[in-house]
């Protein structure tokens, strides 16, 4: 006679292998997409029993769906230098999944873009909206395009010429992207404005990120950041634990690190160290963040500077040493793939107690693997940086409205969805088998939202 156990056995068996050959498809249809493949499997280890408790999920090839886009649009950018040059770049936007709304997700300019990137990014960001709660897909976009180094006038002139091209496939209920790495206040504006001289009629839904002038949110540009910082706080709570007293290394020095420092240094932690894509500060008194601010919004120079007006701290070249901090709290808000397997070992030894990614899959899958195994409380990005995401959704619904909302009012409902997210995260973890693991937890809460709106679409 079988058992409950040999029944529960085999039905595991099968969603595995299930798993296993849609994987092998996705890295044979996508060949030398290793940032695809990385977070295509990093959701996938996780939804095994999801496969196993809801065979119609199989039957009706959500998962097969799930991983190919809707649509992934490539498109050329040519634009003109400030010395008469013609210059090409390459544009992308890949609209990933609609079932649960409009695709979201933000453009990303940096010398690395590519397909593959775009297609992690665009993934990762359908579930990271579900677990928002708010009605909007997901989607990615960007270019290869360097803002580094451009004057105003160029990024003006490249802006204008790839939303010409992009502005096809977006609309205030189709697509609507935002910024990301390398598209900041100033882009965005030059996006919008061109995105407006084009449709002959103003749309302020169409982009999020926008200046407070023209449509914009209130605490939209803290979201990431602040959202970041809510989430780890939530880990820390469960454990008796707190951001007060305690020591924080945050890597990055942009508008997610910024405001992540913001943040934890508000709820009373000391936070030591930050970098940029050169090297690293390390400032044993506390970081002082309006020298930072100044430095990396305000005059738009290298953190190595920061020791001219703080003698005492000391600049390291090298970004990857910032790692190597002793810390109690670690919020990876760089770029993808930052703490590797030797990062999160020496994280480890120096008795880290939390790790919150503040940015997008900024930690290997055997980076993860050493912190969970090691029982370090961590928060995946897809729920501990949806806080960005969650943010531009209220902007949508304010120029829905036309009604805005002021900073406490946004910054009130951010800070209670990234409760909720890392509420439903703990409860589907406990649900399928993995107490305490935020990693499966986000992945199959995102998950079940988009599986059960696809099943109720039908085959599309």
């Amino acid at each position: 006679m079988t058992t409950s156990q040999e029944v529960e056995h085999e039905e595991l068996q099968v969603a595995r292998e299930f798993v296993s050959q849609v994987y092998a498809q996705v890295k044979e249809r996508n060949p030398h997409e290793s940032e695809f493949h990385q977070a295509v499997k990093e959701i996938f280890l996780s939804l095994v029993p999801v496969f196993a408790k809801h065979p119609e999920y199989m039957k009706s090839g959500i998962l097969e769906r799930l991983v190919e886009p809707e649509r992934m649009i490539t498109f050329r950018v040519s634009w003109v230098d400030d010395l008469g040059n013609v210059q090409v770049n390459r544009g992308f936007r890949v609209q990933f999944n609609s079932a649960i709304g409009p695709f979201k997700g933000g453009l990303r300019f940096h010398p690395t873009v590519n397909s593959s990137i775009i297609k992690f990014l665009g993934f990762e960001q359908i579930f990271k909206n579900s677990l928002t709660g708010q009605p909007i897909g997901g989607g990615k976009g960007g270019s290869d395009f360097d803002p580094k180094g451009k004057s105003d006038a160029e990024i003006m002139r490249f802006c204008q010429c790839f939303m010409s091209e992009l502005s096809r496939y977006i609309g205030p209920d189709t697509d609507v992207p935002a910024g990301d790495i390398g598209v900041g206040a100033r882009e965005i504006g030059y996006l919008f404005g061109q995105y407006k001289k084009m449709q002959g009629s103003y749309h302020a839904g169409v982009l999020t990120g926008k200046g407070i002038s023209y449509g914009g949110s209130l605490a939209r540009t803290e979201a990431t950041g602040y959202g970041t910082v809510y989430f780890v706080e939530e880990m820390l709570k469960d454990k008796g634990l707190q951001f007060h007293g305690s020591t924080v290394v945050i890597s990055g020095s942009g508008n997610v690190s910024i405001y992540a420092i913001e943040k934890a240094t508000q709820l009373g932690a000391k936070v030591v160290a930050c970098s940029d894509s050169n090297g690293y500060i390390y400032d044993e008194n506390g970081l002082n963040l309006d020298t930072v601010r100044r430095l990396k919004e305000v005059e738009r120079k290298r953190l190595s500077e920061y020791v001219d007006a703080h003698p005492e701290a000391v600049y390291h070249e090298g970004s990857y040493g910032i790692w190597s901090v002793p810390c109690d709290i670690a919020l990876p808000c760089a770029t993808q793939n930052e703490i590797d397997e030797e990062a999160a070992k020496l994280l480890v030894k120096n008795n880290v107690k939390a790790v919150g990614e503040g940015a997008n899959m900024p930690s290997t899958l055997e980076a993860i693997d050493v912190f969970l195994n090691n029982g370090i409380l961590f928060g995946p990005a897809k729920a501990a940086n949806a806080g960005g995401v969650a943010v531009s959704a209220l902007e949508m619904a304010q120029n829905s409205a036309r009604m805005p909302w002021t900073f406490e009012e946004v910054d009130a409902k951010l800070h209670e969805i990234m409760k909720n997210i890392y509420k439903n995260s703990i409860e589907a973890a406990e649900a399928y088998g993995a107490p305490g693991n935020l990693v499966v937890g986000a992945n199959i809460a995102g998950f079940l939202k988009v599986a059960d709106a696809m099943l109720t679409q039908g085959i599309l």
